[in-house]
């Protein structure tokens, strides 16, 4: 790998982005800079992902070229909002800051066009800039193109989204025909080839990875649920991620408002972006936003285009954009700079095929996941709250004078009374609220096949009062794992059918072995449509005869039982994800089931 001390980079430059931490270039970087340092260089098409340095990559070399004795505007880099306007004109003016005779500007909407028209007639050799406060200022004959040297298209992609097309091809009317042109996008659609073979002469293609593919440090997830449990899933999947700080991508204004009204009055640390909103407000936004302040930032594409926010650890698609090519850019915003993200799908079952075609488009599959339920989000906020407790910086100092009366205050309270009493001050909010969560999962998973599952028998259905997460809860406690794929579940009313991950039926079918719930030995098999039919099943391959099978399935009970006991709380409740709901059974009434298979367990917190 080439370093920046290689590439011909002056002294004043690597002096600043050595004090900016930068020690060795991207891939883009590393690609991007030597070429357009040449003499006499090609123009120049790069495809890379958000987040890959690409800012610096044309940044740093047009800082190079610039004539400081002259004071005109000699480089003109075009970006979609006002946000990646100004955090492109921060980054060039932090790795210009020993070039004391170079100006930059940044031009936008807004804000005082006054002010702006000041600073251009200053001189600024180096202009970032909106395509409409650009075209207005073109108008008013406030500002010369006609000298400049390089000519950038920053995220041209969205520009061209966002309705950019027009606007761009007048401002490149004002400029002259002996130029550089660099376009830097995150996918390819036709528009930009057409551009490129429109105002780009003998240029060059860069591509940092595969065009149009996802991130590689992201992570994609999906969680299938019907629409109207969308926010419900939300609040899930957001409890279930304590140190979430992200983006919820809504597709209106509307929506995007609501669900933003919702997550605050429900107390979460989260505002809205849209179109909607004054520039005042947008600003205030996003610097609560920026300083983490706000957890989730709940927007509409179109407001948080150009948006450049590091260390986010999770996008959240609350609703799948409406042109697909629009993913890649908002999985892109975590996942950036070698660090690790999630890029979370919520959705229904109409909506499988447009899955398909995302990961046909990124090249990646998604995890199809099950949308935690009360016992899994409780222990994950339990446990990150104990690691919090276990980590806080104790100033001995401040503290040491209060402790006396503290330690008179809690003296009656033993070890054990007092950790619960002190974890509950922080937990119980959260206990209240899931004690009695509904499923809200969709189980008809479409990615069986993809998946190579297996369809599975049990002989335990509605009379038994099992529900589908009481199943997967079986499933998992019995096996002592959490990590099984399972499919599509079908609760009939003496036996179920559910379908698992082809690679875990040894261990499903070996773990159940003479194992009793509610006092009656548990039956499973691997079991195939041609038998089900067969055996007097309907056309989706399930039996009617539910009774005569129950029966034979009965027949086995008296046969080689194990004890397995029911791994509740010290205080005697079982596991919640097996019980019944206080208001559909008594106590009394809730399911044990046993077998000599028992492992000592250690808490999960994942």
């Amino acid at each position: 790998m080439t370093a920046f001390n290689e590439m011909g980079l002056s002294e004043e430059t690597l002096r600043a982005i050595i004090e900016l931490n930068y020690e060795l270039p991207t891939p883009v970087q590393e690609k991007v800079i030597p070429h357009l340092l040449q003499e006499n260089f090609q123009d120049v098409i790069a495809l890379a992902q958000t987040g890959t340095g690409k800012t610096a990559a044309f940044g740093l070399p047009i800082i190079e070229k610039t004539d400081m004795s002259k004071r005109y505007t000699q480089h003109l880099i075009l970006c979609p909002t006002r946000e990646l306007c100004l955090q492109v004109a921060d980054d060039i003016t932090s790795y210009a800051k020993y070039h004391k005779n170079l100006r930059i500007a940044a031009v936008f909407g807004g804000t005082s066009i006054d002010r702006q028209i000041r600073v251009l007639k200053d001189g600024a050799q180096i202009v970032s800039a909106t395509p409409g406060r650009l075209l207005d200022l073109i108008r008013r004959k406030e500002v010369n193109l006609s000298k400049i040297k390089t000519l950038i298209l920053d995220e041209a992609d969205e520009m061209l989204n966002m309705g950019f097309r027009e606007d761009i091809e007048t401002i490149l009317k004002e400029t002259p025909s002996e130029k550089n042109t660099l376009m830097f996008s995150a996918t390819m659609p036709n528009e930009i080839l057409e551009i490129a073979n429109k105002y780009l002469k003998d240029h060059i293609q860069v591509t940092i990875g595969k065009k149009n593919a996802g991130a590689d440090g992201v992570v994609h997830e999906c969680y299938m649920v019907q629409a109207k449990d969308r926010y419900l899933a939300l609040k899930r999947i957001v409890d279930f991620y304590p140190d979430v700080y992200g983006i919820v991508f809504c597709r209106t204004r509307i929506e995007t408002q609501e669900v933003a009204d919702n997550l605050m009055k429900d107390g979460y640390n989260a505002d809205a972006l849209h179109g909607d909103l004054s520039q005042a407000q947008r600003d205030a936004v996003m610097n609560k936003f920026r300083t983490r302040h706000l957890r989730m930032l709940v927007a509409t594409d179109v407001a948080a285009r150009g948006l450049d926010v590091d260390d986010l650890t999770h996008v959240i698609n609350y609703n799948l954009p409406e042109e697909l090519e629009i993913y890649t850019h908002r999985s892109g915003r975590t996942g950036r700079a070698g660090k690790k993200g999630i890029s979370i799908i919520i959705a229904n079952l109409k909506e499988k095929y447009k899955i398909k075609l995302i990961e046909n488009q990124i090249k990646k599959q998604f995890e199809i996941k099950p949308i935690p339920n009360g016992k899994d989000v409780c222990q994950k906020q339990l446990f990150h709250l104990i690691d919090r407790i276990e980590k806080v910086d104790v100033k001995d100092e401040d503290i040491d004078a209060f402790l006396p009366d503290i330690y008179r205050k809690l003296e009656w309270l033993d070890r054990e009374e007092l950790i619960k009493k002190f974890v509950s001050v922080e937990f119980n909010r959260f206990l209240e609220y899931y004690k009695n969560s509904k499923d809200i999962n969709v189980y008809d998973d479409g990615y069986s096949k993809k998946a190579n599952f297996v369809r599975m028998f049990i002989n335990l259905g509605r009379k038994d009062q099992i529900t589908p997460p009481d199943l997967i809860g079986v499933i998992n406690d019995i096996t002592d794992t959490k990590h099984i794929s399972i499919g599509k579940i079908k609760i009939l009313q003496y036996f179920s059918f559910f379908e698992i991950d082809k690679q875990y039926v040894t261990l499903v079918l070996d773990n159940f072995k003479n194992t009793t719930y509610h006092d009656r030995k548990i039956t499973i098999e691997i079991t195939e449509e041609e038998d089900q039919d067969k055996r007097g099943g309907d056309r989706r391959g399930f039996r009617r005869d539910d009774r005569r099978d129950d029966r034979r399935s009965d027949s086995r009970d008296d046969r080689g039982r194990r004890d397995y006991k029911d791994r509740g709380t010290s205080s005697g409740r079982s596991d919640s994800r097996y019980e019944k709901r206080s208001d559909s059974r008594s106590d009394s009434s809730r399911p044990s089931y046993q077998s000599d298979n028992r492992r000592k367990r250690t808490p999960r917190t994942d």
